[in-house]
């Protein structure tokens, strides 16, 4: 959530900033309440600061006035009786519009409220050319027996897929590639808990704006993560860091559950949009002064890693309808799919500020104190980056040729049909 006071500064740039996300309909509402609230807050606090002195002006009044003491206590006492409920119930109100305000967005976020107004910042890589007809990768993994949508759906239903043979050792090797490359670059690899509790879904912004996106096992009260993220974010929850210890930085491995809401008759089959894959996450929780810096760095290490796997791409700034709740500014990455002549999200990159880290309690102190800034970013959605090599790799025999960056990974140069 942000921060309260800048509603009471620096309404105007506040604002300003929501434009960019084409303007937040609870803002007017927050700010109303805000302002309610904090004087009857004051009204509150002067009467129980009354209260006592009356209280203790029993003790020490004649006993000709002592009843008129005793009487004026209980007026009091009377007035925050009638008060103090409407007080918790204005506070209730206000903390539950307050947390459905999203992030500020940074200053260099298009301005915009569709998908269609994000902005391309450039395309990297060149895309292959081929002088036969290039297939999609549902056509091309299903005859190379990597995958099986057929029977995942026999199983689990639509959007649930086996990943099978060579399909397997490759996915293992994208895993160990992209936690090797964050290695070099200081980032500890964790595998993450994949049931939370709802505090970490909100602490992330995830609740209560998508709600929708996540499967929640009532019984236990838990809900299956989309990302490891969420875990990330709040392993250091009601915690205070050591500014000098500052990055810290996660390479988190998860397996990732999402409902994939209101994208009914997508991508059914194949390995885009399913409901479960398994992702390699950055996560970062850094120095507010550093906070941009760590965003270049979590960057780069999205595009060594889609360059070093020879996938041409194009990066994609989200204007600022288009951002998350947590996000002050969100980068994707998507890849050319030559197969299905289109391009895929395979990667995104956010900042979270100090949104996140408001809401989980993570601080800092040293030099100074204050609120840690929360960044993230996809090192590996293995799923979509096996779409990715499948179809810009694919050879005329039907095979798949494996990038040599991978190959001390994988222990192949192709995959074959079984």
């Amino acid at each position: 959530m942000i921060d309260l006071r800048l509603l009471r500064d620096e309404l105007d740039a506040v604002r300003d900033a929501y434009q960019r996300r084409g303007g937040v309909a609870d803002l007017e509402r927050v700010v109303d309440l805000d302002m309610k609230h904090r004087e009857l807050l004051r009204r509150v606090e002067d009467l129980r600061a009354e209260q006592n002195r009356a209280s203790k002006a029993i003790g020490a009044a004649p006993a000709s006035e002592r009843s008129l003491a005793i009487a004026r206590a209980k007026e009091l006492a009377d007035e925050l009786k009638d008060l103090e409920p409407v007080l918790e119930q204005l506070s209730g109100e206000l903390d539950d519009s307050a947390v459905r305000l999203p992030n500020l967005p940074h200053g260099s976020v298009p301005r915009g409220s569709t998908e269609e107004e994000n902005v391309v910042e450039r395309e990297e890589g060149a895309r292959p050319s081929f002088d036969f007809e290039p297939r999609e990768h549902v056509e091309l993994g299903e005859a190379l027996g990597i995958f099986d949508s057929e029977r995942g759906a026999k199983t689990s239903g639509s959007r649930f897929v086996y990943v099978t043979g060579q399909g397997v050792l490759l996915e293992l090797a994208l895993v160990r590639f992209a936690i090797d490359h964050l290695l070099k670059t200081g980032f500890t690899p964790v595998v993450t808990p994949v049931l939370v509790r709802e505090r970490a879904m909100f602490g992330t912004g995830f609740l209560p704006a998508d709600e929708q996106e996540f499967y929640r096992v009532e019984r236990d009260d838990l809900y299956l993560a989309g990302t490891s993220e969420v875990a990330l974010a709040s392993m250091h929850s009601d915690e205070i860091l050591d500014q000098d210890a500052l990055p810290r930085r996660y390479a988190g491995f998860s397996s990732c559950f999402r409902r994939e809401a209101g994208s009914y008759g997508k991508d059914t089959k194949g390995l885009i949009r399913v409901h479960q894959f398994d992702k390699v996450e950055q996560f970062s929780f850094a120095h507010p002064d550093a906070s941009w810096e760590e965003y270049d760095v979590i960057r780069s290490n999205q595009e060594q890693i889609l360059q070093a796997l020879e996938i041409p791409y194009r990066v994609l700034v989200m204007c600022g309808g288009d951002l998350g709740s947590s996000a002050a500014k969100k980068v994707d990455h998507e890849a050319w799919l030559p197969g299905a002549q289109r391009y895929l999200e395979v990667t995104s990159a956010t900042n979270a500020t100090d949104y996140q880290a408001r809401r989980l309690q993570v601080r800092f102190k040293g030099a100074g104190k204050g609120l840690v800034h929360t960044l993230n970013g996809t090192a590996c959605a293995v799923g979509r980056t096996i779409v990715a090599l499948v179809e810009n790799h694919q050879q005329p025999d039907g095979s798949v040729r494996i990038p040599e960056a991978l190959r001390p990974y994988t222990g192949f140069g192709a995959i074959t049909a079984p």
